[in-house]
């Protein structure tokens, strides 16, 4: 059985010729014909090369890999129960799905609190960030949960001001962070910076830490998407020759005669921008650490990718002698931006595989009495059962999950909603909730009653989609562990957990469906 489609996908905007009839090996259709247009990857690499690599069309969509993966998050199962009750009293008035707190405090003080355990992860330069950013910042500022301010947001800033190398001012990153904190409630949540190898050049986090009263930031290894740095296209030149002064890489060279006459005659219209490839050193990242406390960083993260396993050690065990108060660790598969797509497909330890050997680690220090980071698990959760079941693979060291092109996707939702509200466009589908948005979106009354009218109507129309989404979350997770007789996250267990298949308990240390509850069948049997 192929795991994988080659050759051909609506990620790349291709197709096979013969699409019922394809070599399962190279993705080929089985007769390729002399004569053929070339609407598969091959084709369409024969003419356009390097720039059939990524995702199209880039700035208006996110991605993630389509390659079916061996074992997933739906080969474990969520048990429930129906006996007792973990943090409230077992009595069927009380016992009540409401009841569930879903509230998560974090940090070295536990100053950090969230309502929800969401985590977005880095969510950075891209035009699918920086359009969605409004409905992002204040639908998570609203919804008391946490958001990344991902990495290259100054040097992508034609508006920032640079001085001997190091920031002054920003227009967007100001932007991004403000929306967060102008729209933060109770003290809940929090808008996390991140920072690559240009951004800490740059000094962005102290500009942010100095500047936007930034208390989290983060470093960045990698994600789950690819394994080397982001990257994005610029459509112009002007644009493609500051990033390439700012020290990005820059391809074609923006600066060469050749290319700038080549662009201007329609030869190519995209240049590539890339970040570099960061070099973890204990001694250097120790370092990095000390400058920003020192620099007056309040809650210290670490984000790590889909590396091999000898990496995922290293994340958690720097993460403990260094004392970090936050570990993401990013499964393969996952994306918000523009990953190369084979990569994105083809690369790295996927989500199942990971979490469960980030567990192992955890625990093998936490067994010997050494701190452990609390734990973000992320790689393509969408959903409140996946949230679950995250949260108690990695039980108890995991406290959240992290989440991107579900956030991102109810965003966009929200915003479009609001625009065909605006112009009389509604489609069908939606119209049939009504015609405004206090009639469509199902928050809007609880919204507007804990806002106040003249708040309620600044609010966009994404940031609303965003909250309404998360609110659905909520509920849905809050059923599934009154179900468990979870009645807080702190109780949610990798026992609250079932293997379906032997190859899901193998990798996880799950047990198999038919293996659970062994020991307590036979005493109430032999009772």
């Amino acid at each position: 059985m192929s795991l994988s489609r080659v050759n051909a996908s609506a990620a790349t905007l291709t197709k096979n010729r013969t699409e019922d009839s394809v070599v399962p090996l190279s993705g080929m259709c089985v007769t390729c014909v002399d004569g053929c247009i070339g609407m598969c990857e091959i084709g369409k690499s024969a003419y356009r090369g390097h720039e059939v690599i990524y995702p199209q069309p880039f700035g208006v969509i996110t991605t993630a890999a389509e390659k079916v993966y061996p074992i997933d998050y739906s080969h474990l199962n969520i048990m429930g129960t129906a006996v007792g009750a973990h943090g409230v009293e077992a009595d069927s008035d009380k016992a009540i799905f409401p009841a569930v707190n879903t509230e998560v405090r974090l940090g070295h003080d536990n100053g950090l609190k969230f309502k929800l355990p969401i985590m977005i992860p880095g969510i950075g330069s891209t035009n699918i960030a920086k359009n969605n950013w409004e409905g992002l910042a204040i639908g998570t500022a609203l919804a008391g949960t946490g958001l990344t301010i991902g990495e290259n947001v100054v040097g992508m800033d034609p508006e920032s001001k640079i001085k001997n190398g190091r920031v002054v001012d920003t227009v967007d990153l100001k932007r991004r962070v403000t929306l967060f904190t102008d729209n933060q409630r109770d003290g809940y949540g929090a808008i996390v910076l991140q920072a690559n190898v240009e951004d800490t050049r740059l000094g962005v986090q102290e500009y942010g830490i100095e500047k936007l009263g930034v208390q989290c930031v983060e470093l960045k290894w990698g994600q789950g998407a690819k394994d080397i740095g982001g990257e994005v296209k610029i459509r112009d030149l002007k644009k493609a020759q500051l990033l390439y002064e700012r020290g990005y890489v820059v391809l074609p060279n923006p600066t060469d005669p050749e290319v700038i006459k080549a662009f201007e005659r329609g030869s190519f219209k995209e240049f590539e921008r890339h970040s570099r490839v960061g070099m973890v050193a204990e001694e250097s990242f120790a370092q990095r650490v000390e400058e920003l406390r020192k620099a007056g960083a309040k809650y210290v993260f670490l984000k790590t990718g889909a590396y091999r396993p000898a990496d995922l050690a290293r994340a958690v065990k720097f993460a403990s002698k260094y004392r970090i108060d936050l570990l993401t660790v990013d499964g393969a598969g996952g994306g918000t931006g523009m990953s190369p797509w084979r990569m994105m497909n083809e690369w790295g330890v996927p989500p199942v595989e990971i979490h469960s050997l980030m567990y192992q680690y955890t625990k093998r220090l936490a067994d010997k009495g050494e701190y452990v980071a609390p734990l973000v698990a992320a790689g393509g959760f969408t959903f409140e059962d996946q949230i679950f079941k995250a949260i108690a693979l990695g039980a108890p060291f995991v406290k959240l999950a992290g989440m991107a092109r579900g956030p991102i996707a109810a965003a966009m939702v929200g915003k479009t909603i609001g625009k065909t509200i605006e112009d009389r466009q509604l489609p069908v589908y939606v119209e049939r909730f009504g015609d405004t948005i206090d009639e469509i979106f199902v928050t809007a009354s609880e919204l507007r009653h804990e806002l106040g009218d003249d708040e309620f109507q600044k609010l966009p129309a994404g940031a609303i989609g965003l909250y309404t989404y998360y609110e659905r979350l909520a509920q849905g997770l809050r059923q599934l562990m009154c179900g468990s007789r979870k009645f807080a996250l702190e109780y949610v267990a990798r026992d609250d957990l079932a293997a379906l298949t032997p190859e899901a308990a193998e990798i996880s240390g799950i047990p198999y469906v038919m293996d659970v509850d062994k020991e307590e069948v036979d005493a109430i049997l032999d009772a």
